[in-house]
């Protein structure tokens, strides 16, 4: 989104004409969506990661930019926070082994960004909330000060309409705060996947369908300022971070920014973007000189700036990404996934992510009347709220009527299905295996990074260890063990 935006304040005039502009940008769009053999080529796996800068006390250091600036790469970009960076790998050819190359990207990456925190005798870390963060690390002053940012946080300070975070836990939080700062203590891990050119609608209500999964066999995130809330608290914040309280009314006008979606895919992914243009008022109206509509009846491929500016400005959980640059295509960006704990369990989960969606794909419509959308969201809570002990409701196309299911053993059924999907993609069977047998681990084990971070929070308060002081240590043990690349499986007690 940044390359668009330099100016910061805008009229009424500016509104009106980026909404018009909108609807030609949706037309040129499903008239390039029509071409014949348009988007199809060989799969991709690309992904983004965003990372804490920590100083040796575990305390986050607001020098992103002076870390960028030492990096020198173009792929390393700010984030919201002055104490988050994010790295962009390159795509990956979706055969062969690309999970094993996503990985040493990774562990490459993170290698030579640790070099560049000797000043602060730190490190860069992946991790869905920094369990050791306080409320002095939030507010106007850890900003990143960038024009995208600014204009940003001022116009959704502007449309929410309520102030503060209450998210419910074994301690509850209530926390009185209207800054958009609190997003930034979310940090995740994004998966790109650009499918050989099959049905994509089916490929999406499959994503749609296993996302829930994703969120409890993944989950990273359960402190936040010294609260144990839920297994996936980014879910909650960032959801009330940009959207208020007032977001999880029934039927909130207009709908919430950072949602689940709206319903199960009919037809084709211009849906998904009909919907972001027709249901979400534009927050930063920049126009572009492109005519898209000329650009299409002169044969070209339109850059649609203002459609994918937008976008950028909704946050749904997985989102349609039209990517116009090089080998125009359309591919799904998985959002829901943390940061961490270990390359290797990232790895895993770009894998059972990827696997599952693609498996299901072929076989997803009898599943989806089994399953009113409805449910499925509900699933997605749920699985944020309780990790992989959640309880949640799996479609059967030979049921009578709905089932509910432990999530944990919905995926212990459903591994050979990721395995078939990722050999479909044309992934090596012995990397599928390989990838898939740390979820197998971390399916026995139980053990997930929130509920390690739990079980050490809990066996340090209970030993007499402060709040503050419970939190560093585990930090410290984490920063260890994802350190080595140990998957968190295999992670044991302090």
């Amino acid at each position: 989104m940044g390359q668009f935006i330099q100016k910061t304040s805008f009229s009424e005039k500016d509104f009106l004409a980026f909404q018009d502009k909108l609807h030609q940008c949706l037309e040129a769009l499903e008239l390039v969506l029509e071409r014949p053999g348009f988007g199809l080529g060989e799969p991709s796996i690309g992904a983004e990661l965003e990372l804490y800068l920590l100083d040796g006390e575990g305390r986050p250091v607001l020098e992103n930019q002076a870390v960028q600036d030492t990096y020198d790469d173009p792929t390393l970009t700010l984030e919201l926070n002055r104490y988050n960076l994010e790295l962009n790998f390159t795509p990956l050819p979706g055969t062969g082994a690309p999970f094993t190359a996503l990985q040493q990207q990774i562990l490459d990456n993170l290698a030579g960004l640790n070099q560049k925190m000797d000043p602060w005798q730190g490190q860069v870390l992946p991790i869905g909330i920094l369990p050791t963060l306080q409320e002095r690390d939030f507010g106007p002053q850890v900003m990143t000060d960038l024009p995208r940012y600014r204009v940003l946080a001022e116009a959704v300070q502007q449309r929410r309409q309520s102030t503060g975070i209450r998210i419910e836990g074994q301690d509850s939080m209530n926390l009185v705060h209207d800054d958009v700062t609190l997003e930034g203590a979310c940090t995740s891990f994004q998966i790109h996947y650009r499918p050989r050119g099959q049905d994509m609608v089916n490929l999406w209500n499959a994503t749609q369908l296993v996302t829930p999964l994703m969120v409890g066999v993944s989950a990273n995130s359960p402190l936040l300022l010294g609260h144990r809330l839920w297994h996936e608290t980014r879910v909650p914040l960032f959801c009330q971070s940009i959207d208020g309280l007032n977001s999880q009314s029934e039927h909130p006008v207009p709908p919430p920014r950072v949602s689940f979606g709206q319903g199960w895919l009919r037809h084709s992914l211009i849906e998904l973007f009909r919907e972001t243009v027709q249901l979400y008022p534009p927050l930063i109206p920049i126009l572009s000189d492109e005519d898209p509509l000329a650009v299409v009846a002169q044969g070209g491929v339109p850059k649609l700036e203002e459609l994918r500016l937008h976008d950028g400005t909704i946050w749904s959980w997985n989102r349609p990404i039209y990517d116009p640059c090089n080998d125009p295509h359309l591919r799904i960006e998985m959002r829901v996934l943390p940061a961490g704990p270990s390359a290797a369990d990232m790895a895993a989960n770009a894998a059972l992510f990827i696997g599952l969606a693609q498996g299901l794909s072929e076989d997803v419509e009898p599943l989806l009347s089994a399953l009113p959308f409805s449910y499925a969201r509900t699933n997605f809570y749920r699985a944020a709220q309780h990790g992989m002990g959640a309880s949640i409701y799996w479609p059967n196309a030979h049921q009578n009527s709905l089932e509910e299911r432990s999530l944990a053993a919905v995926l212990e059924q459903l591994l050979p299905v990721a395995e078939k999907g990722l050999i479909q993609v044309g992934v090596n069977k012995e990397e599928a295996q390989t990838w898939l047998s740390l979820i197998s681990d971390r399916l026995q084990s139980g053990q997930t990074g929130a509920s390690w971070q739990l079980q050490q929070y809990n066996r340090l308060v209970g030993n007499g260890h402060g709040n503050h002081e419970a939190c560093l240590q585990l930090l410290k043990a984490y920063c260890h063990h994802s350190n080595a690349n140990v998957p968190v499986a295999q992670w044991p007690d302090l």
